[in-house]
């Protein structure tokens, strides 16, 4: 095997990076992909739009594909049936992002991995494989300490005239003031998970505000507590964090850590950088 076309999806975007023996890496980006949220023609089309492919150029031997949504069997037998269409390569693997965070972030060691970006996930993983995960119930009954989760607590606050007059009017400037209009994108239009993640950005602009501090504190415990404590093994274990609301809020991480008396571990924006690693052992 000489090149691996490799993609890590989470709910928003998804990064492709082309690995070839001797060569630098090349990469792309498109939208993010989940099969529980879109047909195989949508996800077709969202390729042909956003990752036009040429086989003379770009011709792996393998596609290694992580993904939001792509953690069971039946997920991965439609992901795989798409991905082999798209790019005629026979050889795919299609598995779910948290083997990719855990591979990324532990290679060949245990560790507690969690996911926090516009959703959450957590496992433990035992060095080889996932060995325990909790259920994860998705953006709507689900998704604690995400970018859903931390969004949805966000527009509550507005919506219920819980904020002050200073985050009231941030929230205007950047949402605008319209209940109605919020609330027809939220339950009409696609990907209310993606929208209302976007809202975070309130959070990180007003980083300080003792409101927007209990907010983040609030939903990344909720995250704690209802997954990580769970797992008998974490403490003993370091935890490890992916996603952009991990790497955000990474000191509200450390300090829930502190407060738990657990080990953190790595926090990284992406897991992209440590599955090349993980895969340049294999070319």
């Amino acid at each position: 095997m000489s090149s691996i076309l490799i993609a890590e999806s989470g709910a928003t975007k998804t990064d492709w990076c082309i690995l070839k023996t001797g060569k630098k890496p090349v990469f792309f980006r498109t939208s993010g992909i989940n099969p529980y949220l879109q047909s195989n023609d949508e996800i077709t089309t969202l390729l042909k739009n956003e990752l036009p492919w040429d086989k003379s150029v770009y011709d792996p031997d393998m596609v290694s594909y992580y993904g939001t949504g792509a953690g069971s069997k039946e997920k991965q037998k439609i992901m795989k049936g798409v991905l082999q269409k798209y790019f005629h390569v026979k050889n795919v693997e299609v598995e779910g992002d948290l083997l990719a965070a855990a591979r990324s972030l532990c290679g060949d060691k245990k560790g507690i991995v969690c996911i926090l970006g516009t959703g959450s996930n957590s496992c433990y993983y035992n060095g080889k494989k996932i060995q325990e995960q909790k259920p994860s119930l998705g953006y709507i009954a689900g998704d604690e300490g995400s970018g859903n989760h931390l969004g949805k607590r966000v527009l509550q606050y507005y919506a219920y005239g819980t904020f002050d007059t200073e985050l009231k009017m941030a929230f205007e400037q950047k949402f605008g003031n319209n209940i109605p209009e919020i609330l027809n994108r939220l339950y009409s239009e696609p990907f209310p998970n993606r929208y209302l993640a976007t809202f975070v950005t309130l959070l990180k602009d007003n980083r300080g505000h003792f409101m927007v501090e209990n907010i983040i504190e609030d939903c990344l415990n909720d995250f704690f507590h209802h997954h990580i404590l769970k797992y008998r093994q974490s403490w003993n274990l370091p935890l490890h964090f992916t996603g952009s609301v991990s790497y955000e809020f990474r000191d509200v991480l450390l300090s829930l850590c502190n407060q738990y008396e657990l080990e953190l571990g790595k926090i990284e924006a992406s897991p992209l950088e440590g599955l090349l690693k993980y895969y340049k052992k294999i070319l």
